[in-house]
């Protein structure tokens, strides 16, 4: 089983059989870059839909996997992967920021 189109796979999070929690879809320039095999995507686990709530395929053998096909990596550059990092996680703070402040002036 092939993965039809990586650039809309998620990371998610699993729990007893189902997805309780997605990220946005992944970067392609980390994600299916050449240039940068150490964060490569190569398998995705299959679900009955692709939301919250949404149940694993499970075999005999434990979960499905649909292959990333080889044709849709790319050569795509170099990718600063310490300054994604730190802009992610200066926008996580910045976001979680403006709820508490929103939370604040909501609560008074």
């Amino acid at each position: 089983m092939l993965v039809l189109d990586p650039t809309q796979t998620r990371h998610v999070v699993i729990v007893a059989g189902k997805i309780i929690s997605m990220s946005g879809l992944i970067d392609p320039a980390s994600h299916l870059n050449l240039d940068y095999p150490d964060h490569k995507i190569t398998n995705c686990v299959v679900t009955e839909k692709f939301e919250i709530g949404a149940k694993v395929l499970i075999q005999e053998n434990g979960l499905v996997f649909a292959l990333v096909d080889s044709s849709k990596y790319k050569h795509l550059g170099y990718v600063d992967y310490t300054q994604r990092l730190f802009d992610m996680i200066e926008a996580v703070k910045n976001a979680r920021g403006d709820r508490h402040m929103n939370q604040t002036i909501a609560g008074k």
